[in-house]
């Protein structure tokens, strides 16, 4: 039989640690044997990522945010992701579009009937395998992100347009309580790469 590709996304708001596990998950896949590539969104190709920088760097409106999203989000499907799936591997993205549910629907308040009819005619049925939430209070995240890297456009946002993302992620993940696994940003990174570890063999191997 032929390997069956899965899908798994890695979810949080800026600073709650999604991005601090990535690169180990893959790497314990590999160990398993399991043919498994790293992504990211917006960005994952060529395009995407020139698209990536925009987004994180210009300022626009909140229409041209998302529609920019949904094009990076089309090639990095029809390029990386689709294929990938198809040839039986593993693809492991930070972030997908229960970002753009949380970030231009929960913080910008963008319109839920266009991001659904965005996310209908970009990737259909197409869902991960298993989402990852890192779920952390948006003061908690801002005191991590304060100590990292020079901020892009999103991060630079206030703590208030952080508790509506995260409160967006979290309606999310209730709705979808099959796909979404919730993880407390505050435990250590042991505990986590524990439950991450126990986890990858109920996605399916």
């Amino acid at each position: 039989m032929s390997p069956i590709g899965r899908f798994v996304t890695f979810e949080g708001i800026d600073g709650a640690g999604k991005s601090t596990h990535i690169d180990w998950y893959v790497d314990r896949l590999r160990a398993r044997g399991i043919d498994a590539i790293r992504s990211r969104e917006p960005g994952g190709t060529p395009l995407a990522e020139r698209l990536r920088e925009l987004l994180l760097n210009e300022p626009m409106s909140m229409d041209t945010e998302l529609m920019l999203m949904f094009a990076a989000r089309r090639d990095h499907l029809e390029r990386l992701v689709r294929p990938a799936l198809a040839a039986g591997r593993w693809v492991v993205c930070d972030r997908f579009t229960d970002s753009t549910w949380a970030y231009q629907g929960g913080g910008r308040g963008g319109s839920a009937e266009r991001i659904a009819w965005l996310e209908q005619w970009v990737h259909g049925d197409l869902q991960p395998d298993r989402t990852y939430l890192f779920d952390l209070p948006a003061e908690l995240a801002a005191e991590r992100r304060a100590s990292a890297r020079t901020a892009d456009r999103f991060e630079r946002e206030d703590e208030a347009f952080f508790r509506r993302v995260r409160e967006a992620y979290r309606q999310r993940a209730g709705q979808s309580p099959g796909r979404f696994l919730v993880v407390d940003g505050r435990r250590t990174i042991e505990d986590i790469q524990k439950l991450l570890e126990n986890d990858i063999a109920s996605i399916g191997i």
